[in-house]
C-alpha cells in the first residue's frame, strides 16, 4: 500500500478559495480522495491561533478528519500587518516525512515551495501531488509538482 505524508497550509487553502469561489474547502471531501487506497503516514494542517472559538472549533474538526494541527500564535506588527507564516515548519516537516512516505501531498499555493518538492523528490525519490487553486497557485509550484490537482467544486463546501 502506498505511503502518504500531508502538509496543508491552512491559511493559503483558505484564503485562495475565499478568494477564487467565495467558498470553503471541503476537508473531508480532501481526506477521502488523497487517503484512498494509502495508508497515512503523517498529516499535518499548519495554522495560526487567535484563540477564537470558531477557529477553536474548525481545527477541532481537522483532528477529527486525521490531522495533527499545528499552531503557531498570530502576531500584530506595530505597523498593523500581521505575521504567521508556517513554510519553514512545513518544509522541515516534509523532509523528515519523505523518507517514510512514497507521496508527499501539499495543499498551498505557494511558490517558496517548490524548492522543497524538487528536493523531496531527488534526495528521497518520493512522488509529489499539489492541491491548489488553479488561478492562484504558482506556477513553478505546480511544474515541480508529479501531480498538481486542482481544487474545484467537488473538493469545496
Amino acid at each position: 500500500m502506498e505511503k502518504v505524508a500531508i502538509f496543508v497550509d491552512v491559511q493559503n487553502i483558505y484564503y485562495t478559495t475565499k478568494q477564487s469561489y467565495q467558498r470553503h474547502f471541503n476537508y473531508t471531501a480532501f481526506w477521502a480522495q488523497a487517503t484512498a487506497g494509502r495508508e497515512v503516514v503523517a498529516a499535518f494542517a499548519y495554522a495560526i491561533d487567535k484563540g477564537d472559538s470558531k477557529q477553536q472549533g474548525f481545527q477541532q474538526v481537522l483532528r477529527n478528519i486525521g490531522f495533527e494541527v499545528k499552531l503557531k500564535p498570530y502576531i500584530q506588527r506595530s505597523d498593523g500587518s500581521a505575521k504567521g507564516d508556517w513554510d519553514v515548519g512545513i518544509t522541515l516537516d516534509a523532509i523528515d516525512y519523505a523518507a517514510k512516505a512514497d507521496v508527499i501531498i501539499l495543499l498551498s499555493g505557494d511558490g517558496d515551495f517548490d524548492l522543497l518538492l524538487n528536493k523531496a523528490r531527488s534526495v528521497y525519490g518520493v512522488t509529489t501531488e499539489v492541491y491548489g487553486v488553479p488561478a492562484l497557485t504558482a506556477p513553478s509550484l505546480i511544474k515541480s509538482a508529479d501531480r498538481f490537482i486542482a481544487i474545484s467544486d467537488k473538493l469545496l463546501l
